[in-house]
């Protein structure tokens, strides 16, 4: 890694208050932060250094549409749909394991919101959220609040279980004036 690249990680990284697992020591070395130790860290994959931050984005104006409500709404039982696909397709088979389970979030999660936005819906937020769990003798139970338009925004959410998870997916629209 040559020294223009180990600067502009650490810079990134200072930026972002997290450091990665992945040449973390040669950070702290050239820091001089004197002792060196070897963390294990978990960072999502968005908060990786890349060139994102290099080429800042034009602004865009947009104009005023005076739209205040939907065109076409959002279609829920479309969603309920691609939910129950998408999750019986991952983890039909699948047995619980933490790490896995880690992944298989941000995989499904994408998935989801790729699949949603393929609708082609205008001017809405879309946010997806997933849970896995193992199946165990508990209970549990997952809420949520927002702050929304009951006439405009809404959301879809389907639960799946198998013999040794469980998986919680929910998608929020909110629409965006």
């Amino acid at each position: 890694m040559s020294d223009v690249a180990k600067e502009k990680a650490a810079r990134l990284l200072k930026k972002r208050t997290s450091v990665s697992s992945l040449g973390s020591h040669e950070i702290r070395a050239k820091e001089g932060f004197g002792r060196t130790k070897d963390s294990i860290s978990t960072v999502s994959y968005i908060d990786e250094p890349g060139h994102h931050d290099d080429n800042p984005r034009p602004t865009v104006q947009l104009e005023n549409t005076y739209q205040l409500g939907p065109v076409k709404r959002f279609p829920v039982l479309t969603v309920n749909n691609i939910l129950k696909d998408v999750l019986t397709s991952y983890l039909q088979e699948e047995k619980y394991e933490a790490e896995l389970c880690r992944q298989m979030t941000k995989t499904i999660s994408e998935v989801i919101k790729a699949r949603v936005k393929e609708l082609m819906i205008p001017r809405y937020k879309i946010i997806v959220q997933i849970n896995i769990g193992q199946l165990s003798d508990q209970n549990m139970r997952i809420g949520s609040r927002c702050l929304w338009d009951p006439a405009n925004d809404t959301f879809s959410s389907y639960a799946f279980k198998n013999t040794s998870l469980f998986a919680v997916a929910s998608v929020y629209a909110v629409y965006f004036e």
